[in-house]
Parts: structure tokens; sequence; C-alpha cells
């Protein structure tokens, strides 16, 4: 008898669903957050709407305001150049180990994911969906548990940029080439290499959040 896989209760599939709904630009920064509205789109009751949204207020992602109750939380320009500080930080530490640990099986895979970026010149979108799988599977060749705890709990911030600089004119081309940069010195073993490749790419992505931010695209 084949027992059917059990479904996530509605909270967890609204906090996803909500997540991702930031992430895309759907819903935005500063942006009202009202539980019928997203109980109605999402088309389940308030009840787990409600507590989807107690967690996102907890980690941040959701704030509350005098007269105005919850929003999407907002980050400034300053928090923004200080998220890309931290994260290069982060990201150059990941490149750095995973040229040193990185297994085969875990070059094969970004090998392969940076070929199905090149492969996809004409669809941004995919290309952002890819270049989360690669960063994904940098943190994970790092071989680190702690970098890997700090990275995942940075992702809450970074949800908060919203739309992806894949959205800046030839920034998925750029951010390829990057990529190709990174893997290369971890192929080659080079973890001085690999590191300055990582924060090379990081400083180019803060330089198209930054155009994204004052409205220059």
């Amino acid at each position: 008898m084949t027992t059917s896989a059990r479904k996530p209760p509605l909270a967890a599939v609204a906090y996803e669903r909500i997540i991702e709904a930031i992430r895309s630009g759907a819903l935005e920064p500063g942006g009202r957050v009202v539980e019928t509205d997203l109980a109605n789109w999402l088309g389940i009751s308030r009840t787990p709407v409600r507590e989807a949204a107690r967690r996102l207020e907890s980690e941040g992602l959701i704030c509350s305001t005098p007269h105005q109750g919850m929003t999407i939380a907002a980050l400034d320009y300053q928090a923004v150049i200080e998220l890309y500080q931290m994260r290069e930080v982060l990201e150059a530490s990941a490149a750095s180990l995973a040229a040193k640990h990185a297994s085969e099986p875990e070059l094969y895979t970004l090998r392969e994911i940076v070929n199905q970026e090149r492969n996809l010149a004409d669809d941004p979108e995919a290309r952002a969906r890819l270049n989360e799988a690669f960063h994904q599977a940098l943190y994970r060749a790092a071989h680190n548990r702690y970098l890997l705890k700090a990275l995942s709990g940075f992702r809450d911030a970074l949800t908060l940029l919203g739309r992806t600089t894949y959205a800046v004119e030839g920034r998925s081309d750029s951010a390829l080439e990057e990529h190709e940069e990174v893997l290369s010195a971890i192929e080659a073993r080079d973890p001085g290499m690999a590191e300055e490749a990582a924060r090379r790419h990081i400083r180019a992505a803060q330089k198209a959040r930054i155009r994204m931010m004052t409205d220059l695209i």
C-alpha cells in the first residue's frame, strides 16, 4: 500500500509564496501587507497567512509601522552597501574554501550550471534561477557548516533586495563571465584567485544594484 506524501502546512505554503513574491518584486519593499488581500491571493484562510506573517516579521522581512500596519521591510542605501560588503566577505570565503575542498561531483555540478547559463542567452529569468543555483552549489562545495549557516541566514536580507540585478541590461552576460572566472579558479585549485574572482563578482553585482536603486535603468 502506497502512502501519499503529506502536504506541507498551509502556513508554510503561504510563507514560501510570500517570500517568492518579495524576491520577484510582486510585493515591493515598503508596500502594505493586508491579511485579507494575501488570503484571497493565495486562496486560503487568514489564519495560515497570519502565521506566515508572524514568521516573516520575526525574520525581519515584515515590519509593523504606526498608522500603516504591516509592511514589507525596506533597505535604505546604506543598508544595501553594508549588505554587499558582508556578502563579498562571505562569498569570497566560500570560493576560496571550494577551491580547496570541492569534490569532483561538485565541480561537475558547478560546470553544468555555467554551461546551462551559456545556453540561455535569450532568457534572463532562467539565467537568474541558474545564478541562484550556482551560488547555492558554491556554498555547499566550501564544506564549512558555519559558513553555510551564515550564508543561509544572510539569504533573508538578500530577499529584501527584490528584483534580480539581471534586470539591468547586459548584467546576465557579465555575471556569466564572472561565474566562469570563479569556477575556473576553483577548478585550478587556486584559493587566492577564486577569492579575488568572487570579490569582483559581488562588487559588480553591487554596482548593478545601485543602478537599480537610483533609477538609472
